[in-house]
């Protein structure tokens, strides 16, 4: 620019500077350069009487060059003012300065301008205007305008494919890429990787076994880009076999080709293969930490999830926001509230996105960890709500307990002009259930579909069941499985399993269990909750009739296991283990606090107790279940007025549940206990639940 503003400063004392040929190699070279300067181009064009077409398209080409297009829009408006029409050359030099989301209005006007002055039928106006319909995400547009033309090279059926890519509506990216097939347009690479992209997120294995057609037949040739795109879309597919094909014989490998092959594995739940690769690989990003966490997680084992977490932060890798929400899903998982916390800190202080996934992912861990009043706090906090937001807080109340809360939550819901889906719908009868509004949740069931075309499916149903079984209304409940329009699966059967364990009918429970049984013939569970409601009764020759055939098929009652968080680590307690380190401490107390309780009314409920073995021994069994060691560890360790969390596995007895209310009331703690169906929130004596579960 120094140079050419002492030759321009030449031409000036020359007398030359009125010369249209100097002004417009001056203009070009500063709009066009990247070393141009477009402010000086323009105080030169300023001083032009009668610009030409081609300067004001010059100066308009500088605009979009710096990404300036409000700047380029008051060039074209200002020659359109002083009568000089557009050519074929203006709205494409105007359109590159656009970019997603901006100025879309104003790309709408432009394209009218466009057929107005007879360039709708201009392929190089056309391809500008298809570029800016589908990078503002106006695809369906795009392709008006890409019908228009012909002769389309495989550039703008990339750039239509993405756009439709983009949307995540995949579907017409295969449909538009068989038209491009039909009309002979030869794919390239980009091609490839967009219908490979497509086809991962489909999982449509036969679609993308076409796209693999172009490689193996050397149609088109395989790059880095491209055998990544294949080694995920197989990976996505599950066909583990050829993606790891592929990575074998590849000459260069990047992280994103590890992540792939790692992912791959993870996703289909070969997890130790998983973690063999990662742990080969030379560079790891925070994407490829977080497909190996979030392998760990598919497959329950949190913790391994959390350490692989810690392993991350002393590598120096920082974690992106989906990294977050899946540590908050672990944590969740484990009801450790203090490490959920930390991680909102350690969002905050590194300043990780924070944004409504996030947010949702904060909602959920509060509220699998307990505390309401938390949840409540991030979702006031919240800028930005989706469905899945109000829908984590629907469903959040409701398992707390918080029935009517979570019904106001659904109105204010409504209220907000945001439409409710199936899911939000199972929260909204589990808000019935856990609360027993047996009327309100007929009507809700109802007007799923009157009011919002949402047809009830198998998890509806259970719902239904669950609330009227627990109600009394049994028939009904066994009604409404027959009524069914779908088949029902062993949920729904367990619903009313559940319920006849609650109102104690044998026969009922009988044939639900047999049910189940067809349908789950290995399902433990079932035969344990019949054995207990066998023993609620007293059928004892019953208990021992299904004890037996649980022997003779080998199946065993799954071990009631408890998880307590203290001091940021996690502890696990098995019924009657002693692996503890603090094994000897506990059993003492849990003895102390049992000689304490006597006194406060507790005697050992063994009602749902199915041992073939006396009273005492049954008392015994009782007092060792994993929820009542890890109370007895929680007193030891903690002081007082600190909240006791427990996470269960299975159900809580009858036992442990009068238990905890009497340790709320004697010893002045609030326990919170998140069982396989609910949470109990113990305070004073009495649970959240009323008893009702």
């Amino acid at each position: 620019m120094d140079q050419l503003k002492q030759i321009h400063s030449q031409t000036i004392k020359l007398g030359l500077s009125s010369d249209s040929s100097v002004q417009n190699r001056v203009i070009v070279s500063c709009c066009t350069k990247d070393s141009g300067d477009v402010n000086y181009a323009r105080h030169l064009f300023d001083t032009i009487p009668e610009p030409t077409v081609f300067i004001w398209n010059t100066l308009i080409r500088g605009y979009s060059r710096l990404e300036c297009p409000s700047n380029g829009v008051y060039m074209y408006l200002q020659m359109l003012r002083r009568n000089i029409k557009p050519d074929r050359y203006t709205f494409p030099f105007l359109l590159k300065g656009f970019k997603r989301d901006k100025d879309l209005q104003c790309g709408k006007e432009l394209f009218c301008h466009a057929i107005k002055y007879g360039f709708g039928s201009n392929l190089f106006v056309q391809k500008g205007f298809i570029h800016v319909f589908c990078s503002c995400g106006l695809v369906d547009m795009a392709h008006r305008v890409f019908n228009m033309g012909d002769q389309w090279e495989v550039a703008t059926w990339n750039v239509l494919i993405s756009g439709y890519n983009r949307l995540k509506q995949f579907e017409k990216s295969n449909k538009l890429f068989n038209e491009m097939e039909k009309k002979g347009v030869l794919p390239n690479s980009v091609t490839l990787v967009l219908m490979l992209s497509a086809s991962s997120s489909l999982k449509d294995l036969d679609e993308g076994m076409k796209i693999y057609k172009y490689v193996k037949e050397s149609i088109v040739e395989p790059n880095l880009i491209l055998e990544n795109a294949l080694i995920n879309m197989f990976a996505a597919c599950g066909v583990m076999n050829v993606a790891q094909g592929i990575f074998d014989n590849m000459k260069t490998r990047d992280v994103i080709t590890w992540t792939s092959i790692v992912s791959g594995y993870a996703n289909t739940g070969q997890i130790d293969l998983a973690r063999k690769y990662f742990d080969q690989m030379l560079e790891r990003d925070s994407v490829s930490w977080t497909a190996m966490i979030d392998g760990y997680l598919k497959l329950n084992r949190f913790r391994e999830a959390l350490e692989l977490f810690r392993e991350m932060q002393i590598s120096n890798v920082t974690p992106d926001e989906f990294t977050m929400v899946s540590i908050l899903t672990a944590c969740a998982h484990l009801g450790a509230l203090e490490l959920g916390e930390w991680v909102k800190t350690y969002i905050d202080r590194q300043s990780i996105k924070n944004d409504t996934l996030v947010g949702n992912a904060l909602i959920d861990m509060y509220f699998k960890c307990g505390n309401i009043e938390r949840a409540r706090k991030a979702f006031e906090k919240m800028r930005c709500k989706d469905k899945f937001t109000w829908t984590a807080m629907i469903v959040g109340l409701a398992i707390n307990g918080r029935g009517e809360e979570a019904l106001n939550m659904f109105s204010d819901m409504i209220e907000a002009s945001v439409i409710p889906d199936e899911i939000t719908y199972i929260g909204v009868l589990c808000a019935c259930t856990h609360t027993g509004m047996v009327e309100k949740g007929r009507e809700f069931f109802v007007s799923m579909t009157t009011q919002y075309g949402i047809k009830p499916n198998v998890t509806h149903y259970g719902c239904m069941v669950d609330l009227l079984g627990r109600s009394g209304n049994l028939r009904e409940a066994h009604e409404s499985i027959e009524n069914m329009p779908i088949e029902p699966n062993s949920i729904v059967w367990g619903s009313l399993l559940g319920a006849c364990r609650v109102q104690r009918n044998v026969e009922l429970a009988e044939m639900a269990a047999n049910k189940i049984l067809e349908l789950e013939p290995e399902n433990g569970a079932v035969y344990v909750l019949l054995c207990n409601i066998y023993a609620a009764c007293k059928r004892w020759e019953k208990v021992r009739e299904v004890r037996n055939i649980m022997m003779n098929r080998g199946i065993k009652k799954i071990p009631g296991c408890s998880l307590i968080e203290m001091n940021g680590a996690v502890h696990e307690f098995v019924a009657g283990d002693q692996s503890h380190p603090q094994s000897k401490e506990i059993y003492a107390k849990l003895e102390n606090m049992i000689q304490e309780l006597t006194h406060a009314r507790y005697s050992p409920d063994t009602s749902e107790v199915f041992l073939d073995i006396g009273e005492e021994d049954k008392e015994t069994a009782v007092y060792r279940h994993s929820e009542k060691l890890a109370i007895a560890y929680a007193l030891i360790s903690s002081g007082p007025g600190i909240v006791i969390r427990i996470v269960k596995n299975l159900r809580m007895c009858v036992d442990c549940h009068h238990f905890a209310k009497l340790v709320s009331e004697a010893y002045s703690r609030v326990l919170v206990v998140r069982d396989k169906t609910r949470f109990h929130h113990f305070k004073h004596g009495s649970c959240s639940c009323n008893d009702f579960w």
